[in-house]
């Protein structure tokens, strides 16, 4: 009889290691609960300030920290060079103002993402892909880093540079934003009138974006019962009785009679 040869051990699956830092509990908690449910992600540590944060990434050694830019003591963009340093840092914020977002692409960030601006895929896709260098924008950041490119190519070709700026290496990370994150603004004049609140309009776009009931709940972070009484509302101020004729409406797309 031939003389059984040992099996090769099985590889030590690696769970991409998070560390969320946002000052508000509720998000930290929803964030927490939303990536701790895949089998790849592991959420290592939650904390509530970029200090906590430096701190939680010397322990931990993360791979990837998820950081929010207002926070209270050490603010996100105050850590952030020092947290880049560390592991990729991507930016979760509702913080969507150009000069901040241009502020924390200098300062190390990985990518940027705008509360209400994406799909839970797509902050999934933004974890994983930051592990491997590749950056993800939601739609208002994309836009502040493009304007940021153009900033420097002007200031380049004025003064006849003969190298590029470092800051139109931002081109590569652009390219490798993912087609759905494209939020159409079409029909924005067909919104007038409506009288949608804030939330309802945040909602009403994630719909329009062919969100379901349980990812819009995950990205604005509130339970889908009040995701369905705000849907009621909307469905009656567009007076519209389907998420599509709401979301035709809400695009300018309907067609009138």
């Amino acid at each position: 009889m031939p003389t059984k040869k040992a099996l090769p051990p099985k590889p030590v699956f690696q769970s991409v290691r998070v560390v969320v830092a946002d000052d508000n509990p509720v998000v930290r908690a929803g964030l927490t609960a939303l990536l701790s449910g895949r089998e790849d992600i592991a959420v290592v540590a939650e904390v509530g300030d970029g200090r906590a944060a430096y701190e939680a990434a010397v322990h931990h050694r993360p791979d990837v920290i998820l950081l929010d830019v207002r926070m209270p003591e050490v603010d996100g963009l105050a850590a952030l060079p020092h947290l880049a340093g560390l592991a990729p840092v991507v930016m979760l914020t509702y913080s969507h103002e150009p000069e901040i977002v241009q502020e924390a692409l200098r300062r190390g960030a990985g990518g940027y993402l705008v509360h209400g601006e994406f799909t839970v895929d797509e902050l999934l896709s933004a974890v994983r892909d930051a592990v491997r260098g590749r950056a993800h924008f939601s739609p208002t950041a994309a836009t502040a880093a493009l304007a940021q490119i153009r900033d420097a190519n002007a200031t380049a070709h004025g003064a006849r540079a003969s190298n590029p700026p470092p800051s139109l290496d931002l081109t590569k990370q652009l390219s490798q934003l993912q087609p759905s994150m494209a939020h159409s603004r079409t029909g924005a004049s067909a919104r007038e009138g409506f009288r949608l609140s804030a939330r309802e309009a945040e909602i009403m776009d994630h719909i329009a974006s062919g969100m379901n009931n349980q990812q819009i709940a995950a990205a604005c972070f509130i339970s889908e019962k009040t995701v369905k009484n705000h849907i009621n509302r909307i469905f009656a101020k567009l007076h519209s009785s389907s998420r599509a004729e709401a979301a035709a409406k809400w695009l300018g797309t309907a067609v009138t009679s």
